[in-house]
C-alpha cells in the first residue's frame, strides 16, 4: 500500500528524481520522459472519461489502471534484479496486451471497414480518444528508443503499441459506430 502523507519532498530541487529501484537520475532522462509521457496519456484519458458512459467508461478505467502499472514498470530498470527487491515488482504482462487485442477485435467487429483515413474529431469523446492515441504513440516512440539503450520489458512496448490502436478503434465506436467519423478528403483544399 502506498502512503503519501507528504506531497513535496524537496529531493528533486536540484533536477534529479528517484527511480523505483532508488537510483537517482536527471529529470530529463529518457526513462523519466517515457514514463512521464505515459502519465500524460493517463491524464488525457481522464479528460476523455468525462464524456464516456457505461461500458466504454469501464474499459477506459481499466486502461487508466494499466497505465499506472506501466509507469511503475518503466520507473524500475534492471529487470534481472527484480528478485532482489524487498517487495514484488510490478511488470506489464502479456495478459494485459491480450485483453486489449480482444477488446479491439470485439469493437472493430461492429464497425464498417474504413474507405478513407479518419481525421481526429466527431464527438467530444472521439476527439479526446484521438488525443489519447497520439500521446500513447509518443510514449511508444520514447519507450522504443529507451529499449535501444536500456532494458525494457517487452510487454510494455507491446502494450503501448496496442493501446494506440485501441484508442483509434474506440474513437470510431464513440463516433456512432463509425457513422460520425470525420473522413480525410485528399487534396480537398487545393
Amino acid at each position: 500500500m502506498v502512503v503519501l502523507n507528504r506531497i513535496y519532498t524537496r529531493t528533486g530541487d536540484d533536477g534529479d528524481t528517484a527511480l523505483g529501484n532508488g537510483a537517482r537520475v536527471a529529470k530529463h532522462s529518457l526513462r523519466v520522459t517515457a514514463y512521464g509521457t505515459v502519465d500524460e496519456c493517463n491524464a488525457t484519458l481522464g479528460l476523455a472519461r468525462l464524456h464516456a458512459e457505461g461500458e466504454m467508461d469501464a474499459l477506459l478505467a481499466l486502461i487508466q489502471n494499466d497505465l499506472f502499472d506501466l509507469g511503475a514498470d518503466l520507473c524500475r530498470p534492471e529487470m534481472a534484479k527484480d528478485a532482489e527487491a524487498p517487495y514484488p515488482v510490478l511488470r506489464m504482462s502479456d495478459a494485459q496486451v491480450d485483453r486489449l487485442e480482444a477488446e479491439i477485435d470485439r469493437m472493430n467487429g461492429d464497425l464498417d471497414p474504413l474507405r478513407s483515413f479518419v481525421l481526429p474529431g466527431g464527438t467530444a469523446l472521439a476527439a479526446y480518444l484521438h488525443l489519447c492515441r497520439t500521446v500513447a504513440r509518443r510514449g511508444e516512440r520514447l519507450v522504443v528508443e529507451l529499449a535501444t539503450m536500456e532494458e525494457v520489458n517487452p510487454a510494455a512496448v507491446k502494450y503501448l503499441n496496442r493501446l494506440s490502436d485501441w484508442f483509434f478503434v474506440a474513437s470510431r465506436v464513440a463516433n456512432d459506430g463509425g457513422r460520425g467519423d470525420v473522413l480525410w478528403v485528399p487534396g480537398a483544399n487545393r
